[in-house]
This record gives structure tokens, C-alpha cells and sequence, in this order.
């Protein structure tokens, strides 16, 4: 079998979720099979195995629906294949792609799509900061499911970041093909060897999301309203016209705005915080709670599926709404006990989700979408 990842989600110089999830599977994958990287961008091969790169249109241009024209090029020249795999033929041949939207239109190869979330379909509304020409193309390709399915008719099999995404997936009808969960995971993980963490001076607590309507930071400017002795952090950098209201609503506490910081910037903040927080009403998984709970961060969230699923008994929950019931959750670690105590429930939690066993779950995949496509 011959497997080609998709890495041409990844931003060079500036990582978000999915290419952090491609980075985590390519680098995971290639320990029990190899992998061939198709790009874009010749930097998005940093930080990959060196393992063969093959260069593809960009997946935002006009052309993406046709890419497979390419694939197949590839796919069928045997000069291109690597010494693992020289009697692969295009059906012993499997792509995977970390997003929905790789064109898939007469491929001769097996291919596995990703889903990471549905947020924008019950939550339509686009950013009020984008232009008004984009929020209306964002609201009018939102309003059916009819796009995901025809994208995802083009799979052999499709992944899922969570069970909850494919419980979603599955209440849509979205496919008729296998779906199977293939986590998200995190490399910010302490040493096995660290011992029991003690709770930080400061009473700091960490949202790290973004300020999208549906990431419901106000419950959070209000929360923090209500813990004039804590100090909320704001990772990511914030959208004009947004800073202002969620000062107003903070008060009298003062929030500190980051406006965005580097992963070791990152993990030093979760090192030093109470907790993270979140008031999300929507997530495909939360990746951000894992982070945290990874350094042994206490978590205090949102009460919906992919963060019930991400944290388990271990989190600290409340009403997306409840302003008053996240301050209370946050109360319940000012004691230096309980908080170490969450800490080892978080960090144990956490230690069961690694790439590797995502990378296992991965590979079954792909063989599934293989043996799929030779029948």
C-alpha cells in the first residue's frame, strides 16, 4: 500500500488547528508505514518526515476539483514511487486528506476525507468583522447540506476528529461511507517523570480560541466580572471593535489581551494559570482543552458533546450561558488540594490521547479505503 498525505493545509511560519493535525498524524503515521507528503508550498515540508514531497496546485485556487488529474499523473508514473513501494499500482494507492475539500473528480486511488467540524451550519452567522460580500457567501453556502455531500460522495471513507462530529455527520445523512474516528492530539504533554503540580500564584485563567460569535467569549467577560481577584488572559490576537466590549463587560476586572504568542509563549501561560476556560457553544473537538490539560491545567468549559468527550469527569462544566456557574467552577480551585487533585485527573486524561494512537486508528482507515476501492 502506498499512502500520500495532503499537507497542503499547513501555513507555513503560522500553524492552526489542522495543520497542527496534519504535522501530529504525518509525523506519527510514518513510524508504522511510510508516507509521501504532496505540497504546495515547498516550506510545508518543515518539521515533516523526509520522506518523497510531490508538488500540487494550492487547495484554494480554482482548480481544486480537478486536482485528481494530477494525482493520477503521479499515482501512475512509476518513477515516482519510492523503493517501499514498487509493485503499487494506482488502486493500491490511498490519500488521505486532513480537510473535506480535496477535489476528488475521476481518481483512479482510494482517498479518505476529514471532517473536523459542523459549527457553521447551526451557527451561520459570519464574523461582523469580514466584508460584507464575504458574510454573504459564508451565510448562503451554510444554509444547505447538499456542498458536504457532494464532497464527501468523493471519499472511500471519511474521518472524524470526534465522535461527537460523527454523531453529527451521522444525523445528516452527510455520507454513505464508513466514518471513523481519527482524534486530534497534542505533543504539549509534561515528562512522564514531572510530579504532582502545584497550584500557581496569580489566579490567572486562559481562554485560547478564537473571538468568532459562537466562541460565546462574553460569558467569559462576565465570569471574569465576577472574580475581581482573577486575571483572564486572551491568547489570540483580537478583532477590531471586539477588545472594547469585552472590557466593558469584564469590568471592573481588567482582562489581558495578548493579541497572540508562540508555543512555548503558550505553554508557559498554561503553566502559570489556574485553569483554561472556554464558553464555546460549538466544537468539533477542543483542542485547546486537551493543550491544557496536557500541561496539567485544570479545565473549566462549556457543557456540549466534543468537550464532554475531550475531558471527560475530569473537566470542571457549566451552562455556556452561566456566567455565574463558570465563576463558581473556577472558586472550587482556589484550594491548593483540589486544584492539584484536578490537575492529575486532567494530565492523566490527556496521556491516553497521543498521535500514536491516532495514527493506529488512521492507518485502519486507509487500509479500509484500499480494500474498498480493489473491491
Amino acid at each position: 500500500m502506498r499512502i500520500l498525505v495532503d499537507c497542503r493545509y499547513i501555513r507555513p511560519g503560522r500553524p492552526d488547528g489542522i495543520g497542527r493535525y496534519t504535522t501530529g498524524l504525518v509525523r506519527a503515521l510514518d513510524r508504522l508505514h511510510p508516507v509521501e507528503l504532496l505540497v504546495s508550498d515547498p516550506r510545508q515540508r518543515e518539521g515533516l518526515p523526509d520522506r518523497p514531497a510531490h508538488t500540487l496546485p494550492a487547495p484554494t485556487g480554482a482548480g481544486e476539483p480537478l486536482v485528481a488529474r494530477h494525482v493520477n499523473r503521479l499515482v501512475s508514473d512509476s518513477d515516482t514511487a519510492p523503493a517501499s513501494a514498487p509493485e503499487t499500482t494506482p488502486e493500491d494507492t490511498v490519500v488521505f486528506s486532513p480537510m473535506q475539500t480535496m477535489g476528488t473528480l475521476g481518481r483512479r486511488y482510494a482517498v479518505v476525507l476529514t471532517v473536523h467540524d459542523l459549527i457553521y451550519y447551526r451557527h451561520p452567522a459570519p464574523p461582523p468583522w469580514l466584508p460584507a460580500p464575504v458574510r454573504a457567501i459564508w451565510r448562503a453556502y451554510h444554509l444547505s447540506w447538499w456542498p458536504q455531500r457532494v464532497l464527501l460522495a468523493g471519499a472511500d471513507a471519511v474521518a472524524v476528529v470526534s465522535r461527537a462530529t460523527g454523531d453529527l455527520v451521522d444525523t445528516h445523512r452527510l455520507t454513505r461511507r464508513p466514518v471513523a474516528v481519527v482524534p486530534d492530539a497534542t505533543d504539549f504533554h509534561l515528562p512522564s517523570t514531572t510530579p504532582p503540580r502545584s497550584r500557581p500564584g496569580g489566579n490567572r485563567l486562559v481562554y485560547a480560541g478564537s473571538f468568532m460569535p459562537y466562541k460565546n467569549v462574553a460569558t467569559l467577560a462576565r465570569a471574569a466580572a465576577l472574580l475581581p481577584d482573577h486575571e483572564l488572559h486572551l491568547v489570540s490576537p483580537v478583532p477590531d471593535g471586539v477588545r472594547a466590549e469585552i472590557e466593558r463587560l469584564a469590568a471592573p476586572a481588567r482582562p489581558v489581551f495578548h493579541d497572540g504568542v508562540d508555543d512555548e509563549g503558550y505553554r508557559a501561560l498554561l503553566d502559570g494559570a489556574t485553569a483554561l476556560v472556554s464558553a464555546s457553544r460549538d466544537e468539533g473537538f477542543g483542542l485547546p482543552v486537551l493543550e491544557a490539560m496536557a500541561r496539567g491545567c485544570p479545565v473549566v468549559v462549556s457543557d456540549i458533546p466534543a468537550f464532554r468527550e475531550v475531558a471527560g469527569d475530569a473537566g470542571l462544566f457549566a451552562d455556556p450561558d452561566d456566567a455565574a456557574g463558570f465563576a463558581a467552577a473556577v472558586r472550587s480551585l482556589d484550594s491548593g488540594v483540589s486544584w492539584t487533585a484536578r490537575s492529575e485527573r486532567v494530565r492523566a486524561r490527556a496521556a491516553a490521547q497521543t498521535w500514536d494512537g491516532a495514527a493506529e486508528a488512521l492507518l485502519a482507515v486507509l487500509r479500509q479505503a484500499v480494500a474498498r476501492r480493489r473491491g
